[in-house]
């Protein structure tokens, strides 16, 4: 289970998305990714449920690491837009973050990479997004996972720490999924019991936040998070 330290957080934010925005802000809480950063999407607010816009979807997602999972090539280049909907919280953050969202999902489908996402020590600005993302995709199914990321910047720009997949890696309505990085430890779980973790010494600083895959057509609508809370520590 992840256990917040005994300590006075530096700076800790929750909220259960009670207003619809379009995108998300709560009062200029949030940065977005189109909105502020341009070349990424936007996190919109509708019935409780924080979700990704539509994104652009000229490129399906190949990804080396997905081609077990029909939808990579085995060789070749990374293909994609990844401009994925992405929001993260404005101002100064403790570099150790600790952060939890709930789950909604309906319709589960094979047919899109489906993923709620926790983002660590980001920024966003015009045409940069970098930092950690934790996240997980939403199927219980053999083809469900988890995995660790590194964003370095500009789109489509990122490095895969470690990814996990099978049943118990995926996600589904009501589950509470977490992440840490404590240091340069960063870890993931579902429901209280961490499922993955990774190393990683690059970023040592930014803003928690959230997430959502692109290439996820009209399906956007059916996931997204319920609630979002974090606690940071220097």
């Amino acid at each position: 289970m992840m256990k917040l330290p005994s300590k006075t957080p530096v700076r800790s934010y929750k909220t259960e998305f009670s207003t619809d925005e379009t995108p998300l802000s709560e009062g200029g809480l949030w940065l977005n990714g189109r909105k502020d950063g341009v070349d990424w999407a936007d996190v919109l607010v509708r019935g409780g449920r924080a979700y990704g816009e539509v994104t652009r979807m000229m490129a399906r997602e190949k990804r080396l690491e997905q081609a077990g999972l029909g939808a990579g090539a085995a060789t070749g280049a990374v293909e994609g837009d990844y401009d994925d909907p992405t929001a993260v919280l404005t101002g100064n953050w403790g570099k150790d973050q600790y952060a939890n969202a709930r789950v909604f999902s309906r319709k589960q489908t094979g047919l899109y990479f489906q993923e709620v996402e926790i983002r660590l020590r980001s920024r966003v600005k015009p045409h940069w997004c970098d930092g950690y993302e934790v996240f997980f995709r939403c199927l219980k199914t053999d083809e469900g996972y988890a995995e660790i990321v590194r964003w370095n910047g500009k789109i489509g720009d990122f490095t895969s720490l470690k990814k996990l997949i099978g049943k118990d890696y995926g996600v589904q309505d009501g589950d509470l999924i977490a992440a840490s990085i404590v240091g340069n430890v960063i870890r993931g779980y579902i429901n209280g019991e961490e499922i993955i973790s990774a190393v990683d010494d690059r970023i040592e600083s930014g803003s928690p936040g959230i997430g959502f895959n692109f290439f996820v057509g009209d399906t956007n609508v059916d996931h997204g998070l319920t609630s979002f809370e974090v606690h940071t520590y220097d």
